[in-house]
């Protein structure tokens, strides 16, 4: 057996991939993917129980191979609970139930707008909402300058 063979790893109904994919090859590996995403790698192990749509290659070894489309979901979620301020439940939901996990359309699906159609105005309910959230956002904003100027002194 060749060096090449001993370092490849199958996935069930995927061609053999190297286990030290050079980026190129489109795969990152936790570190690579912790220091884009921001966030720590156990982090990251977390995310993967908590959201069934984040399921990384993993090798023979164990190491974990993250496609670019993981990468985009993980860079979602990041945004979802750290910006957006959704819980780990909410963006679970959110992503399950329409958000397409590559940034897609986010900002419609995010808050209730009003149809494309000119001729209907936003609800109250819409507009209520949209107006908590940013509300809420602002706040949380206010709050996070606030904290910073504390940890100052």
């Amino acid at each position: 057996m060749n060096e090449a063979e001993m370092r490849t790893v199958s996935s069930p109904g995927t061609a053999p991939t190297p286990e030290k994919p050079e980026k190129e090859d489109g795969y990152y590996l936790i570190g690579d993917v912790s220091r884009q995403a921001d966030v720590k790698p156990f982090v990251l192990r977390f995310w993967e129980e908590e959201f069934p749509m984040l399921q990384p290659i993993k090798s023979l070894s164990g190491r974990r191979l993250y496609r670019q489309e993981d990468v985009d979901l993980i860079l979602k979620i990041r945004r979802l609970l750290y910006d957006e301020g959704f819980t780990i439940a909410g963006a679970r939901r959110f992503l399950q139930d329409g958000g397409n996990g590559n940034g897609e359309n986010d900002e419609a699906n995010a808050v209730p707008t009003p149809s494309a159609g000119p001729s209907r105005a936003p609800s109250v309910k819409e507009e209520t909402a949209q107006l908590s959230r940013q509300m809420l956002l602002e706040l949380r904003e206010s709050l996070r300058s606030f904290l910073t100027l504390l940890e100052r002194k």
